[in-house]
């Protein structure tokens, strides 16, 4: 017997039980909703997504070009209207998650207003964010078994058993548009207490993964900015086994951790790190402080102090009173990072780099994976970069060393429109589209991400339609480039009644009054004239 089959024989018997009294309530009315509303809590999705995050994570080690996908989503909207288009496109949400950025819920879902990327926005806005993205998405399966169940009907109605067959193996193999979201929780907005109580209330919400960054909380900078400060390796290893309390203390068991270090483009940190004895873990972190050897005589009022190799040395302290490492030490201590977060309980790896460069980032992995074989990142494939410039400087470079004739180019206009169409920039675009395939086999890239991608694409779509309608286009330009388009590409959004639910809502009205139903969807309802 199908689950569909079981849910009604079971509302069936139920409603028997009840005498007359139920007599109104039709068995398969609840089966259906039953099926519209297959999880029934945040922490349900979490273990639900975990265990496909898990089985992903298995495919990659077992063959890199099983990367896994995800846009950035700033609302439930969007996140909803991503995952209909997948399953609308490719036939299935299969390694396509979503990613909820901590630089959008600043920029974009703060009360107080847009704000940069330094956490000073509400820390209920990230859980809220979560269940907002999950409450879209699910009603999104609604609406498309609510579509299923109607045709059921409709099929029933005609006696074509063929086609209902067909449609309740369709209802019975429903991909749900519920997938895994990896969740910023920046640098875990205060002590690893704060951390843990964030961590809770996110879960809760449904986030499998949480991804956390080693700077310093309330010095807490984008990763692209700079001004980057980071904490000493036991602070951070706090916060990671306080998400993992987190996760257990929830019933999560598979929850994933990734662990963010943002040490390549950091020259800063707020405290020296305590050491017990030579090459201990806090000694390996003070080992990049920029220090100036010194005797005692040679202190001013305030200097700290420090032994290392056997003599005396002053770290540099700026007049913000932070210490600085040394110039050309970023990939060491990301390198270092990265290993001891492993060891101590993280999952999964994201190093922020300033640029997207197959070499460098796999040239850092590789370090990594002599030592934690398995090693694998979240890598943000970020609108902080210049895209374009980047691949056609590295072509260009690639191509010098080559000795091949470059004077046709001018390495510092690459960007210019006047290279469009030339071999290099044809060559340069091909390396963009392959870059996640490329960086998955060649530098461990297990997740693939755009961190606002979406925040671009609203100002983008926005100001083309302000252009055209308020100018000479008037109505036409909303028509030819907006609805004409979604009529023609299939976006179910055309029809927006249904996207808001008013079929959903016109199901229950039956459920409810049976034939004394006022329903939305009769025949004066304009969404016929997209049928």
């Amino acid at each position: 017997m199908t689950q569909y089959s079981e849910d009604i024989q079971n509302a069936a018997g139920l409603i028997a039980s009840q005498g007359s009294a139920w007599d109104a309530i039709d068995p398969e009315s609840v089966a259906r909703m039953k099926a519209q509303n297959r999880f029934k809590t945040g922490l349900d999705i979490a273990k639900y997504t975990a265990k496909i995050m898990r089985e992903d994570m298995a495919s990659y080690d077992a063959d890199p070009s099983k990367y896994t996908q995800s846009l950035g989503c700033w609302h439930g909207f969007i996140g909803q209207q991503k995952m209909i288009s997948i399953k609308k496109h490719f036939g299935s949400t299969k390694g396509r998650y979503l990613y909820l950025s901590g630089w959008m819920v600043a920029a974009l879902r703060s009360e107080f207003g847009p704000l940069p990327d330094q956490s000073m926005h509400e820390k209920t806005s990230v859980p809220a964010l979560i269940e907002e993205l999950y409450t879209f998405l699910r009603q999104a399966d609604a609406r498309e078994l609510g579509g299923l169940f109607r045709a059921l009907d409709k099929a029933r109605e005609e006696g074509n058993s063929v086609g209902e067959q067909d449609i309740k193996n369709q209802i019975e193999n429903f991909q749900t548009h519920v997938v895994p979201i990896i969740a910023d929780i920046d640098a875990g907005f205060g002590n690893a207490e704060a951390t843990y109580l964030l961590a809770k209330k996110m879960i809760e919400a449904g986030a499998c993964a949480l991804q956390i960054e080693n700077q310093v909380s309330d010095e807490k900078q984008c990763g692209h900015q700079d001004g980057k400060v980071t904490v000493p390796h036991e602070d951070f290893i706090a916060k990671i086994r306080a998400l993992r309390y987190a996760f257990l203390e929830l019933g999560v068991d598979d929850g994933i951790i990734v662990a963010r270090t943002d040490s390549l483009g950091a020259g800063l940190t707020k405290q020296i790190a305590v050491t017990h004895e030579p090459g201990d873990l806090g000694d390996l972190y003070n080992s990049f402080l920029d220090c100036d050897e010194v005797t005692p005589e040679q202190l001013k009022n305030g200097d700290v102090l420090m032994k290392r190799d056997g003599k005396f040395v002053h770290p540099k302290r700026l007049p913000s009173n932070l210490f600085q490492f040394r110039e050309g030490t970023g990939e060491d201590r990301c390198v270092l990072d990265s290993i001891t977060s492993l060891q101590n309980g993280a999952d999964l790896l994201w190093i922020e780099t300033e640029k997207p460069h197959i070499g460098q980032i796999g040239g850092m992995v590789n370090r990594i994976r002599e030592v934690i074989p398995n090693a694998k990142l979240v890598y943000n494939n970020s609108p902080s970069f210049n895209w374009t410039l980047n691949f056609r400087q590295q072509v260009y470079d690639t191509w010098v060393e080559e000795g091949k004739d470059v004077s046709a180019y001018d390495r510092d206009k690459l960007m210019s429109i006047d290279y469009d169409g030339s071999e290099l920039s044809e060559v340069a675009d091909e390396k963009i589209r392959t870059f996640q395939a490329d960086a998955a086999r060649e530098a461990g890239i297990f997740h693939h991400l755009i961190t606002l991608p979406t925040y671009h694409t609203a100002a983008l779509s926005t100001d083309t339609l302000s252009k055209e309608y308020f100018g000479e286009l008037g109505m036409l330009g909303y028509v030819l480039h907006v609805q004409r388009e979604e009529i023609r590409n299939g976006i179910a959004c055309v029809k927006h009644q249904n996207m808001s639910g008013s079929d959903i809502g016109d199901d229950h009205k039956e459920y409810f009054a049976g034939d004394a139903a006022l329903k939305a969807g009769g025949e004066h309802n304009t969404m016929n004239q997209f049928s």
